[in-house]
């Protein structure tokens, strides 16, 4: 068959897939047909996006017979190989633009896997207070945190402190502990698990006497840290402990005004951090903010103990006098009943 038969044949095969689908939007048959058809045609662009169309309509595929989930098997195919295809010239042409994911603007990468449905997009989602308008950031560029260096500098005598305080064990409490004066719910199954335990400095707010004067070099190192401070709530100062092998599950955080800071102390093999589509490795002495009402979780696959320093820091976005008003917000909410502080209440 010759070229002019064969754009004949197409448009033909076009054309009777549309007659059925003017009908039936959804007819399966119908909309594979048509994307064989712009196929043939030329046009894989469009065809996919029939093919695609088809795929949806489908669902799970059950009760459909069996010649046609081997239709749409072909289908899928075909949307992947447009797809990588696709990809392929997107590339190739960002290249000779000038872009390379190594060297270029994170987001602009960010934006194209994004595009590509190869990264899922996560949002911040506060369990108790949003402060709107700020940016929807997972990790903290370094450049933007300009104390962050003398932390990391500090960390050896840091780490020193620590290990005078993990020769006393029982020190350390699990981090998520239930109270007697408010509703307890352990969706994750953390509450009581010492597999992640805590041994706070500064804890809600308020100086750990006992525990802060061991650690002079600790705060000394914070000195100049833009600690994010409200009475009652934070800052929060501590030793985080994850034991080998025990995983930390899927949770966000409490208020999108401050960024929550690591810096690791004891951070062996294996040992890893996810903030939304980004996974990161615990390196001794290696500190980073991040945004923990961005979903994220945590997982320590080698077979020591990981151990960090955690505390918490305003945003930069937000300024001085928004800072004092979320203070005097939660102060006023922490004055109202007899309850006394809690978050999320």
């Amino acid at each position: 068959m010759d070229e002019a038969a064969d754009q004949k044949g197409w448009e033909a095969r076009l054309a009777d897939a549309d007659r059925t689908l003017s009908s039936d939007p959804r007819d399966l048959r119908a909309l594979i047909a048509k994307g064989d058809a712009l196929l043939g045609l030329g046009d894989a662009r469009a065809g996919a996006s029939f093919y695609s169309s088809a795929l949806r309509a489908a669902g799970d595929g059950r009760g459909l017979p069996a010649d046609l989930v081997a239709e749409l098997r072909r289908a899928q195919a075909a949307v992947r190989d447009q797809a990588a295809a696709f990809n392929t010239y997107l590339t190739d042409s960002l290249a000779r633009a000038g872009f390379d994911a190594a060297t270029s603007s994170d987001r602009f990468a960010l934006s194209l896997d994004l595009m590509a449905g190869r990264k899922r997009l996560y949002q911040q989602e506060p369990r108790f207070y949003l402060f709107p308008g700020l940016p929807q950031i997972q990790f903290q560029p370094r450049e933007t945190l300009p104390w962050l260096a003398a932390v990391e500098a500090a960390a050896s005598g840091i780490r020193g402190e620590l290990e005078a305080l993990l020769a006393e064990p029982d020190l350390f409490r699990p981090y998520v502990e239930p109270r007697a004066d408010r509703p307890n719910r352990d969706d994750l199954g953390m509450a009581s698990n010492a597999s992640w335990s805590a041994l706070y400095l500064w804890k809600d707010g308020e100086e750990q006497p006992e525990i802060a004067r061991r650690c002079p070099r600790t705060l000394e190192a914070l000195a100049d840290v833009p600690l994010c401070r409200v009475p009652g709530r934070t800052p929060s100062i501590l030793f985080s402990r994850l034991k080998a092998g025990a995983r930390i599950p899927p949770h966000h955080g409490l208020i999108n005004t401050r960024l929550i800071c690591h810096l690791p102390l004891i951070a062996p093999p294996g040992s890893r951090f996810r903030v939304g589509n980004e996974v990161r490795e615990w390196k001794e002495g290696q500190a980073w903010a991040f945004d923990d009402t961005v979903e994220h979780e945590a997982a320590n696959e080698s077979d020591q103990d990981r151990t960090i320093l955690i505390f918490d820091v305003w945003k930069a976005e937000v300024t001085e006098e928004e800072r004092a008003l979320v203070s005097a917000m939660f102060q006023a909410i922490d004055g109202y009943g007899a309850g006394g502080k809690a978050w999320g209440v």
